[in-house]
């Protein structure tokens, strides 16, 4: 149910510049921060990881603009996914399982957003298990299931101490992701001409654009922009009236700001540490492949805190791909299924793949085409949803940030659709 009335919130105009803050007012935002944090974790999974450290080791700078570009979009669909989520007081998928009147297209609806969820566990359980066997070279089957344990543990966190704590143990991951991820490039400066000359958009041959569509793929993810608008539900419960809605969003674009600087930091760090020192380098199209090539160049110091910043993030993003997957299967099937008996069952595909000795970086490619289909279900709805005054009332997106939603969701969905093209016909 919405948190407010239309009618009455129509009347007051959210404030096109924030007022100036106190120390008070600096305080009181710094508690409102953190749904972000969580959901841009999706931004910084291994499928992000594979991606980019392949497309700097082969192309060095051409494809920086792709992660700039692809940054700059996420900032905008996490936003009015949390906007979603403040404004009504409900997630997307409840939302959409509500106007999903008919239970067949419920069902068929919820059946593609688990399978994205399910494919985006693998990546993150395959990534984590991959970290663990070059850290400490446990067999990958243990290491799915390690890292599968320690999901439990987190999500337990947020089962019984709530979405605050949980966002703490979140946030502390991210940290050792951005250390991780980001201690090498110090260590390897990128050349500052080729980063300026790689923010002009061009392409270099067919499997250029299928690395620029893997990028993105890895980039927007469906399960962030269905779990950002329950994470705000969860956290902001019933605002008093518009005041308190418009400070919410307000905070909230900061929020999504800070996570997303982060993000794309982080993976614009990836890619630059692969253009400077792994260029060329051959065996880097795999996660294995590129630990050992930073261990030969950068030696083992930076690869090891590599592994770590690997681990941090199979960590982190099963965590919150979980609760992305409850979250779907409440909002659309009213079924409450709990995120331990979940965790349980979507760690068994991953550990079946990891048992019977399938490539984990051809698993996660193939993760990402699942993902690839999932992208339009999620973001085409996210975008008509929050123009409707009738669902957001004064809240509901001005004329421009429709057409830049729209122009969004039309770019993403077509470089999708290169990427199934590319991989299904071997171009």
């Amino acid at each position: 149910m919405p948190q407010s009335d239309p009618a009455a919130t129509a009347a007051v105009a959210e404030p096109a510049t924030p007022p100036a803050l106190s120390s008070v007012a600096s305080t009181r935002l710094l508690w409102l921060l953190g749904p972000a944090l969580v959901a841009g974790v999706a931004y910084l999974d291994p499928g992000n990881v594979a991606s980019n450290m392949t497309a700097g080791a082969r192309y060095g700078y051409l494809l920086v603009w792709v992660v700039v570009a692809g940054n700059l979009m996420a900032w905008l669909i996490q936003y009015l996914s949390a906007k979603l989520g403040i404004v009504t007081g409900t997630s997307l998928p409840e939302i959409l399982g509500v106007r999903m009147r008919r239970p067949a297209s419920r069902r068929l609806y919820w059946v593609q957003a688990e399978l994205v969820a399910m494919a985006t566990d693998l990546a993150e359980i395959i990534g984590g298990a991959v970290a663990l066997n070059l850290l400490f070279g446990l067999p990958l089957l243990a290491g799915g299931l390690i890292t599968g344990v320690i999901s439990m543990i987190v999500l337990t966190v947020q089962t019984r101490r709530g979405p605050r704590v949980f966002e703490r143990v979140i946030v502390a991951l991210l940290l050792i992701i951005t250390v991780g991820f980001g201690a090498g490039v110090f260590f390897a400066p990128p050349d500052a001409g080729g980063v300026i000359d790689g923010l002009v958009p061009r392409f270099q041959g067919a499997d250029s654009v299928l690395l620029a569509a893997s990028i993105l793929g890895a980039t927007i993810m469906p399960h962030a922009i269905y779990a950002h608008s329950a994470l705000t539900r969860d956290r902001f419960p019933m605002q008093e009236g518009p005041a308190a809605t418009r400070r919410l969003l307000w905070a909230t674009k900061w929020d999504v700001t800070i996570a997303m600087a982060i993000a794309g930091t982080v993976n614009l760090a990836i890619l630059l540490l692969a253009a400077s020192a792994l260029q060329g380098v051959p065996g880097t199209d795999s996660l294995e492949g590129a630990y050992a090539a930073l261990q030969s160049t950068l030696g083992p110091v930076i690869a090891t805190v590599f592994a770590v910043g690997l681990l941090a993030s199979g960590l982190a993003s099963t965590s919150v791909g979980a609760y992305a997957g409850a979250e779907i299967m409440h909002g659309l099937l009213k079924l409450r299924v709990p995120l331990l008996l979940r965790r349980v069952v979507t760690l068994i595909p991953a550990l079946l793949i990891l048992g019977v000795g399938f490539d984990p970086t051809q698993a996660l490619v193939l993760s990402q085409v699942v993902l690839s289909f999932g992208i339009p279900f999620a973001l085409i709805p996210l975008v008509w949803l929050t123009a409707q005054k009738g669902l957001l009332g004064d809240y509901a997106n001005r004329w421009f940030t429709t057409v830049a939603g729209a122009i969004a969701a039309v770019l993403l969905v077509t470089l999708n659709a290169v990427l199934l093209v590319l991989i299904f016909t071997g171009s």
